[in-house]
């Protein structure tokens, strides 16, 4: 396992961080447990969960499986969306960041985190309230740093501005989405964690399955799979025909060279120098150990070549390509 630095922090964190998204959901625990075991038993040090994961369940898996092992992991959550229909259970207020960060303690049965990201952007926020609240944590002891996730580029420098007004550390991390697929982070999200010294966790380097060659063009999808059962978000973002083509076309390269798709995505993620540790988001035992030999995978100049002849650097895979659950707001029509 390869170790690097979050950012300019001096913690030190393992290149593949254990998503734990299905714990709890389509992972049971005996499942999980034998995920946790392969992934500390390869050098892994990190794992990552959020409070809206299975609502709780998938903390209350790993603060299961941890027991006895906590201060080996960096251990990371999230809170932000929502908990229940209540109207302040989710966002940013105090009140929800200080009552949520508790309940998150609870079920991961430890008495800090690591790391508390901001799951996702509200653009209606008081985000100096939730940098105070944050601070506050900090000082506590309940959480050692805060990241962010699913945030733009310039909403992570007024956070940095906020912090530096409000005395609070900067944020260790951001956890944007990021593969060969889907490459707009690459300007302006990656420079301004550079900028400010955060370290770069992204997740879903295998574009939730398509950068793993199970899907073809022109066919449905296997029952099981993601796509197969019709989810929405996937539908609308990574499951088109020209990432699928792409897909394809790299599935030939890897072949020839005998390595496996996913691996040779999750490496190209890996080779820029931004990252500090990818997410690996197994469903199975099997899924997870593919992801290891990712790790010591070398990316050549001319495999780089033809990435960016499939995919623009700094675009997505094909024009249309946006998130629901992050959409735009630049253009805002007159009344």
């Amino acid at each position: 396992m390869q170790y690097r630095r979050l950012g300019k922090s001096n913690l030190k964190v393992s290149a593949l961080c254990l998503g734990s998204m299905m714990f709890g959901d389509q992972t049971d625990i005996d499942e999980a447990g034998r995920i946790v075991a392969s992934a500390r038993e390869h050098g892994v040090n990190f794992i990552d969960t959020a409070d809206v994961y299975t609502k709780g369940k998938s903390e209350e898996l790993v603060g299961q499986l941890l027991r006895g092992q906590r201060h080996d992991w960096v251990l990371a959550s999230k809170l932000g969306n929502a908990m229940s229909a209540a109207p302040n259970q989710s966002h940013y207020s105090r009140n929800w960041i200080v009552r949520e960060t508790d309940n998150i303690l609870k079920r991961l049965d430890t008495d800090y985190l690591d790391i508390l990201y901001m799951h996702r952007d509200y653009q209606d926020e008081n985000l100096e309230e939730a940098i105070q609240a944050l601070g506050d944590l900090i000082r506590n002891g309940k959480i050692r740093g805060f990241g962010v996730s699913n945030f733009r580029g310039w909403r992570i420098a007024e956070i940095a501005r906020l912090c530096e007004k409000n005395n609070v550390p900067l944020p260790l991390v951001c956890q944007p989405y990021y593969n060969l697929l889907n490459r707009g982070p690459e300007v302006e999200i990656l420079p301004a964690c550079a900028n400010y010294g955060l370290g770069v966790v992204p997740y879903s380097p295998i574009a939730r399955g398509v950068l793993t060659g199970k899907y073809k063009p022109g066919q449905k999808p296997p029952e099981g799979t993601r796509a197969g059962r019709g989810d929405k978000r996937m539908m609308e973002t990574e499951f088109r025909d020209e990432s699928l083509q792409i897909a394809e076309r790299l599935q030939q390269h890897c072949e020839a060279r005998g390595v496996k798709l996913g691996q040779f995505a999750t490496a190209w993620v890996l080779a820029n120098s931004a990252i500090s540790s990818v997410i690996a988001g197994p469903r199975t035992l099997a899924q997870m150990e593919d992801y290891y030999a990712a790790v010591d995978l070398k990316i050549t100049a001319e495999e780089e070549e033809l990435v960016d002849s499939l995919v623009t650097p700094g675009h997505a895979s094909t024009p249309g390509y946006n998130d629901p659950s992050y959409p735009f707001f630049g253009r805002l029509t007159v009344k």
